[in-house]
């Protein structure tokens, strides 16, 4: 899927730095940011704080902005996007200058679409993908399309549909997305219980093994019962 037209956001210059600096602008719904590339220095911009968080989330990991400066506008692709881990709020982005018909290198999300087979297991091995792509025509993301995968089908980097003018960077033979059969639920205990075991997790035995363990008591108790019975009539 190729990329939108850059949105169009109106920063402002700013010559406060630090983290008190930064604390303001954040409180004022602004964010700050760092625009850099194509042998300028650094311009440290103040952005509009809902503006640009919309534009991220239209635009996916690597949205493309055009960015009017005091009167200049420059074509900027997301480079670094700190966020709060908390509030979810904007902290500090990144932007770097480029130009139409420019080949730039992004890591592209892969997103599947469909369903593989019953009884399967889907192992997204890498997440995202590296490409040279124009900066005006990045994919927001690469579909795979999984429907009706049987179990120990494998797809690779190779193996993908890339949008017109990109070019894969990622090894070939990377594996991408991985179909396996769905582990059985003894499986998934046993598993479970190996890893509890190597983190020192002492678990509660559960009303089936209480049940299980209470039956095998009873059984013991009879049978020794038993013996006790046949050696008395022998006596």
């Amino acid at each position: 899927m190729s990329r939108m037209a850059a949105e169009k956001i109106t920063a402002e210059s700013r010559t406060e730095f630090g983290k008190g600096a930064a604390r303001r602008i954040r409180r004022a719904d602004k964010v700050p940011a760092v625009v850099y590339g194509h042998g300028t220095e650094p311009q440290h911009v103040t952005l509009p704080g809902h503006e640009t968080m919309m534009a991220l989330k239209h635009a996916g990991a690597n949205a493309l902005l055009e960015l009017s400066v005091d009167g200049k506008t420059v074509l900027a692709l997301t480079k670094q996007v700190q966020i709060d881990p908390i509030r979810r709020h904007l902290e500090h982005i990144d932007f770097v200058i480029v130009r139409k018909g420019e080949k730039v290198t992004v890591d592209v999300p892969v997103q599947l679409t469909g369903e593989a087979a019953k009884e399967t297991l889907v192992v997204l091995d890498n997440a995202t993908i590296q490409i040279e792509a124009e900066a005006t025509h990045i994919p927001e993301h690469i579909e795979v399309d999984i429907e009706g995968l049987e179990a120990g089908t494998q797809i690779l980097a190779s193996d993908l549909t890339l949008p017109e003018g990109s070019t894969l960077l990622l090894d070939p033979e990377a594996l991408v997305v991985n179909i396996t059969d769905a582990p059985t639920t003894e499986e998934i205990e046993a598993e479970l219980a190996e890893a509890e075991a190597e983190a020192g997790i002492e678990r509660d035995p559960s009303d089936e093994e209480i049940a299980d363990a209470e039956a095998e008591a009873t059984e013991g108790d009879d049978a020794e019962k038993s013996d006790d019975d046949e050696k008395s009539d022998e006596g």
